[in-house]
């Protein structure tokens, strides 16, 4: 194993190619189950649809609303446990961009998993909608990890 850290290497997505993003490139390879992706595709494709009805047929609207739901989903800090002379602490850290990524969308499609509607776009769409006022499970789940940080502010002199 090498001493040293490996430099941060990550292979290009590309940009989907309906709305040039690699925001919703990366969201259509989180939705994959099993290699379908034009399932994927069609789940994101869908939900951005039900963004664009709401936003009165502008992609450009449905994508600022996609993006201002990510922006409310991001975490900042998190916790994460450090063994101290015996004992597990759990220490506020920053969360490194690429980690609060991959968070955020995770978030966003637990709680469009966990939704009572009929298609996973419509739950996508409608969890990206109460995520962008501020609502949601997406954000509740940030809240939470934010205030978990908030109460263990203490222990920060252990972050590593």
């Amino acid at each position: 194993m090498p001493r040293r850290r490996k430099e941060d290497y990550s292979r290009d997505i590309g940009v989907d190619p309906r709305f040039s993003s690699r925001l919703i490139q990366k969201l259509v390879n989180v939705v994959m189950w099993c290699g379908k992706k034009n399932t994927a595709r069609n789940i994101v494709y869908g939900a951005m649809d039900e963004l664009v009805k709401k936003s009165k047929g502008d992609e450009k609207k449905a994508l600022e609303l996609f993006k201002k739901a990510y922006d409310q989903i991001l975490p900042v800090v998190e916790v994460r446990a450090r063994r101290v002379g015996g004992s597990v602490y759990q220490v506020p850290v920053e969360v490194r961009s690429k980690r609060a990524q991959s968070l955020a969308l995770r978030w966003l499609i637990d709680g469009a998993a966990s939704r009572g509607d009929k298609t996973m776009s419509l739950r996508l769409a409608h969890e990206l909608m109460d995520a962008s006022e501020g609502r949601g499970s997406a954000v509740k789940k940030r809240s939470d990890v934010q205030r978990m940080a908030e109460a263990n502010r203490a222990f920060s002199h252990y972050a590593f």
